[in-house]
Parts: structure tokens; C-alpha cells; sequence
């Protein structure tokens, strides 16, 4: 799994001849910062480092959020129609993207909303994944601990907020995780709603420059690659141990 990346890092200091070689090289005959050199002094990298950032901090704030209150609601909460709303959450959860994509596109269209950043965020502020991955983690809580607030004079939110909340760290450490994993690469949403360069995410700029005139510049394109990886991984050193006990809390396999 770790040789595609180490592939990725060793090739991104070659020259471009040599990472075209033919038979290929694995450590670099001529080290050269010349790729990362051009990504910073050909792109705007830092107004598409800006772009990308907000766009995956928005998105993933937003499933933290109200995923893990729609997510609260269907394990503690009983209310008219719960079942029909659940069936809707994982009945969106077995649809495909690419068959809402042009309908959300024509939406977003349609409100005005191209090459602005609530076009960029709006379409994922809420996942199905976050809300059935919170409702299951929920539904492993005491419910006496609900019962002990409500005795207490505490409403429905401060229960919420103060007591359950606090209570699904390793669930909301996965939950990040891969919401802002799929965020920051997005790149099919982004290159159809930004139209204009100042809007581009890194992946749709990386995309849109490594590629010349006759043939992509692959040191270039992988110099891009190791830049953007980096933010997740290191997001994922941070709350690996979160992360891991969510997986298993919560069933997702």
C-alpha cells in the first residue's frame, strides 16, 4: 500500500527526463527541487492551497455538525416518521453520485450559485455517510444519561450539546476524517463549478497546468500529488487513535 507514495515522493524530486526513463528508476540518479520549484512559481498555489482548504473545513464542519444532530435525533429521539426519515438517509446512502450529478449541477445552476464558494460547499454540507455513522455510534450510549438531564431541567439541545456530544470523539474523528479526505480531493464537482481560475481547488489546478502543450509533465503533476497528500496525512496522525476506535464502535467496515 505505502509503494505507490514512496513512488510518488522519490519520483517527485527527478528530472522530468528521468521520470520518463525507460527502464524506470527507483531512487533518483539527479535530485532536483526544480518540480516543486515550478508548482509554486507557476501556479497560484497559495490562493488554491486557500480554496481547497476552505472548501474541505466548511464541508466537514457542516457533517460534524449536522450529521451528528440528525444522527441524535433518529437514536434518542422519538418523533413521527423517524422510520421513513431513516429509510430516506440510507436509501440516498445506495445512490450513486454520478446520478444526481447533473440535477445538482442544473440546481446550482439555476440559483446562481457557479464559481462561488456555496456552490462549492452547499451540495456536501450533509452526507447520509456522517448521519448513519453518528446514529450508530448514538445508539451505543446509555440512554440513562438522557434520562439524568432531562431530571435535571436540561432541554433536548443542551443535552445534546453538553452531555451526548462530548461522549463521540472517535466518531467524529472518523467522521473528519473522511469527510475531509473526500473533500480535499474532490475534483469532478469543483472542475465543473469553478469556472474561473481564481475558484480553482488544488486538484483542478494540478490537473488543468501539468498538462502541456503535447505530453504531462509528470514530475510536475507528482510534485502537486505530494503537496496535496501531505495535509491528510498529517490530519490522520493526529487522530488516528479516534479514528480506528470509530471504525470499530460504530460497525463501518
Amino acid at each position: 500500500m505505502a509503494l505507490p507514495f514512496v513512488w510518488m515522493v522519490l519520483s517527485s524530486v527527478k528530472p522530468e527526463a528521468e521520470v520518463r526513463s525507460i527502464p524506470p528508476t527507483w531512487l533518483p540518479e539527479t535530485y532536483t527541487l526544480e518540480n516543486y520549484r515550478e508548482l509554486f512559481d507557476r501556479l497560484r498555489f497559495p490562493t488554491y492551497f486557500l480554496n481547497s482548504a476552505i472548501v474541505a473545513v466548511v464541508v466537514t464542519a457542516g457533517n460534524l455538525v449536522f450529521g451528528s444532530m440528525l444522527g441524535y435525533a433518529l437514536a434518542k429521539l422519538d418523533f413521527r416518521g423517524k422510520r421513513v426519515v431513516f429509510a430516506l438517509v440510507l436509501g440516498t446512502l445506495m445512490v450513486p453520485g454520478m446520478v444526481t450529478f447533473v440535477p445538482l449541477f442544473v440546481l446550482v445552476s439555476n440559483m446562481g450559485l457557479t464559481n462561488t464558494f456555496p456552490g462549492l460547499i452547499l451540495p456536501y454540507l450533509v452526507g447520509p455517510l456522517g448521519v448513519f455513522l453518528m446514529r450508530q455510534y448514538f445508539l451505543g450510549l446509555p440512554d440513562e444519561l438522557i434520562q439524568a438531564a432531562r431530571v435535571d431541567g436540561a432541554g433536548e439541545l443542551r443535552i445534546f450539546w453538553s452531555v451526548m456530544l462530548p461522549l463521540t470523539g472517535p466518531a467524529l474523528a472518523t467522521l473528519g476524517i473522511l469527510t475531509f479526505l473526500s473533500s480535499w480531493n474532490n475534483f469532478l464537482w469543483p472542475l465543473v463549478v469553478a469556472q474561473t481560475e481564481d475558484m480553482y481547488t488544488l486538484p483542478v489546478a494540478l490537473a488543468l497546468y501539468s498538462v502541456g502543450q503535447n505530453a504531462t509533465q509528470y514530475g510536475l503533476l507528482l510534485a502537486g500529488a505530494v503537496v496535496v497528500v501531505v495535509p491528510v496525512i498529517v490530519l490522520f496522525l493526529a487522530v488516528q487513535r479516534y479514528f480506528v476506535q470509530g471504525i470499530a464502535m460504530t460497525g463501518i467496515k
